[in-house]
């Protein structure tokens, strides 16, 4: 398992490299220059040159970029064009909120989508199924920005019941997270469903029913234990993609996460902000997908034995075989 994991990591360093590269390609060619942003209408040749200057912006490309690697693999991710302060300092300001956002967001797709999915499998074909359904293929097609905006007039407009923007008491969580939480839910309770369809189709689900164990029992104990894995790795998934993909979410209900940071960047050209935050994001996600992957194989023990070494393997052979006789 331990070998495993490092080729995991090792992998990531490509992974990494690879979209370092990428946003700093299109920050580099994108139409317009960071100067003109930042500095605005009223500076001189001067001034512009002197900008591009402090910030190495005159050199070539390959030279900016390697000289940017550099600097992120010791841990300097530059220095932001607008507030003048280290990048990392700026991420890591955003980073809690964000990663609060997408927590709270997640354990409701769990729950809503969890229970639904169970429910709607069990009661196959029936008008719950059919509801269950049709909610979840809203939930996958309304457009998270409409759905927040729907939330803030009915909840903090017309009701006065909840705050429509910031993100500081638990009130603030509340309508931002369910939106996000809301249509992640619904990709979770399909897989849910039809993983649990699948499940309860099993032998062994009809030989603990043979047994005398109640529906509950079979349900919960049987059926779910099985049929959860693939689940948890599509909530592992969708946790990483939330770290980076709640912004239009953030925006609307007026939230000081790392995505709203990174569109202010991309709206004055803040090359090594944006770049620096997207390189957060994507090691967030990349360390998110291992950690899933990790609890996939303890959870289903055929992927667990893959990693076991042989003579670990023969020893718990024989002893089952002791037992039997």
């Amino acid at each position: 398992m331990i070998k495993y994991i490092g080729k995991r990591i090792l992998m990531l360093i490509p992974v990494l490299l690879g979209v370092v590269l990428l946003v700093f390609s299109m920050m580099y060619f994108s139409p317009g220059n960071a100067e003109d942003y930042i500095l605005g209408d009223m500076a001189t040749e001067e001034d512009k040159e002197a900008f591009r200057e402090e910030n190495g912006l005159n050199k070539p490309f390959f030279i900016q970029y390697i000289n940017y690697v550099k600097d992120a693999l010791q841990g300097d991710l530059g220095i932001s064009y607008t507030t003048k302060q280290p990048v990392s300092t700026e991420i890591f300001k955003r980073f809690p909120t964000t990663f609060k956002l997408a927590l709270l967001s997640t354990l409701w797709s769990i729950v809503i989508g969890i229970t639904i999915g169970i429910i709607s499998a069990v009661k196959q074909y029936s008008i719950m199924d059919h509801v269950t359904r049709l909610i979840a293929i809203l939930g996958v097609s309304v457009p998270t920005f409409w759905e927040g905006l729907m939330l803030i007039i009915l909840f903090s407009v017309q009701l006065a019941l909840l705050p429509a923007s910031g993100f500081t008491t638990w009130k603030h969580w509340i309508l931002p997270s369910f939106t996000i939480g809301t249509h992640s839910a619904a990709t979770v309770m399909r897989m849910m469903r039809s993983s649990m369809l699948e499940a309860i189709r099993q032998d062994y689900i009809t030989t603990a029913k043979s047994k005398g164990q109640t529906n509950f029992v079979v349900i919960t104990k049987h059926a779910l234990r099985n049929a959860i894995i693939p689940v948890m790795t599509l909530v592992g998934v969708n946790f990483g993609r939330l770290l980076g993909g709640s912004a239009i979410t953030e925006i609307v209900f007026s939230i000081p996460g790392l995505g709203n940071l990174i569109i202010d960047g991309i709206k004055v050209k803040n090359a090594p902000l944006v770049q620096g935050g997207i390189l957060v994001i994507a090691l967030a996600m990349a360390l998110c997908n291992l950690i899933v992957d990790v609890l996939y194989a303890y959870v289903d023990p055929r992927i667990r034995s893959q990693y076991v070494k042989p003579k670990v393997k023969m020893a718990a052979a024989k002893s089952v075989a002791t037992e039997e006789k």
